[in-house]
């Protein structure tokens, strides 16, 4: 066996509780283009690493764990969440892998894959009207009223529930610090929950007395970008879309709100700066991302250029594109968004569906 692969399975441990213990110690990944452009390490956090298939992995078994803990679910209870993405795809292997059972609310408007996906690992999904927030027919609210009606049932509620935070605190923060040996100098990432931003500036803010920057990135149509720069004066309400799911925010979570004034600043990046880094980790690093994924990227370049050559800026790689790639590498999809013009020409290529 080659010295590296010896290396790399002696780095390995058994996952001696099954999937749980699969979770997190994912590689720092040195994208080699783009740090060579800025003169900075830029380093991705492969996330698409966790057994889920992505970040929120973490925080599925840690607002799992916290309501274990607190008494209030026990052997053969029922969690509840309302969610259209990762987090309940994370939660449906952690469920299963416990012995739960996973009731899922999500808005109808969630295409059929995410609905058949989230069934085949064994979860209950009600699609329900696609409503505001402010709405009592909302899909959060539904999965509240679900949960409060029924005995050994839990709403994990991961917008609030700060075990999600808790979750980078202790696992996703120290181990950006151990892989860098404290020689991380940024990290960025964008917000939706807000538990991976927050937990992780507040873990590396406290080991490094204030030293490391961090950033949050926001796409267009959320507030949180306007929020951070003005200093918490003006949050604004949300106007626009973006082509990301997952990320962005109309409200400061809980999860956010005990951290946000440790934040140093917010980069907007644009849909069409997402896109091209799309492509690009995909022809220049071999990383097939995500557009949260390539958001974040697109904001640690950013981030690199603004502090400037020698930093090493440290950014989440969500997950891979699997889940999206009828969007992302559809011709017709991105001339309907108008991006069609911000995949670098020499790329277009990889847009192999019509």
């Amino acid at each position: 066996m080659n010295p590296r692969g010896l290396e790399i399975s002696s780095a390995q441990r058994i996952a001696e509780n099954g999937f749980i213990s699969a979770i997190g110690n994912t590689p720092l990944i040195r994208l080699k283009k783009l740090s060579e452009e800025t003169g900075c390490e830029i380093l991705g956090k492969a996330e698409f690493q966790n057994p889920g298939g992505s970040v929120k992995d973490r925080a599925a078994y840690y607002v799992v764990k916290d309501a274990e803990e607190r008494g209030l679910l026990k052997p053969g209870g029922t969690v509840v969440e309302g969610t259209a993405g990762n987090t309940g795809i994370g939660l449906a292997h952690v469920c299963r892998s416990k012995g739960y059972k996973l009731v899922i609310f999500m808005p109808n408007t969630q295409s059929q894959g995410k609905i058949d996906l989230l069934r085949l690992l064994g979860a209950e999904v009600y699609p329900v009207p696609a409503v505001a927030y402010d709405n009592p027919e909302n899909y959060n609210h539904q999965a509240t009223r679900y949960a409060e009606e029924r005995e050994n049932c839990v709403w994990t509620n991961q917008f609030d529930n700060v075990a999600n935070r808790q979750a980078h605190i202790e696992t996703t923060g120290p181990e950006i610090w151990a892989q860098t040996q404290g020689k991380v100098d940024a990290f960025t990432c964008a917000s939706g929950t807000a538990g991976t931003i927050a937990g992780v500036t507040r873990y590396l803010k406290e080991i490094s007395g204030g030293r490391v920057k961090c950033y949050v990135a926001d796409p267009p149509g959320s507030v949180i970008y306007g929020y951070v720069s003005s200093h918490g004066k003006e949050l604004g309400s949300r106007q626009g879309s973006s082509i990301t799911e997952g990320i962005g925010q109309g409200r400061i979570t809980s999860n956010l709100a005990p951290d946000v004034d440790l934040l140093d600043g917010a980069l907007q990046i644009s849909d069409a700066k997402s896109i091209e880094m799309v492509y690009r980790c995909l022809d220049e690093e071999g990383l097939y991302l995500g557009a949260s994924s390539c958001l974040n990227v697109a904001a640690a370049r950013d981030l690199a250029l603004k502090l400037g050559p020698g930093n090493t800026v440290v950014t989440i790689l969500c997950d891979g594109a699997y889940r999206y790639a009828d969007r992302l590498f559809s011709k017709k999809w991105l001339h309907e968004k108008g991006l069609w013009e911000h995949v670098p020409e020499r790329l277009r290529g990889y847009a192999v569906l019509d």
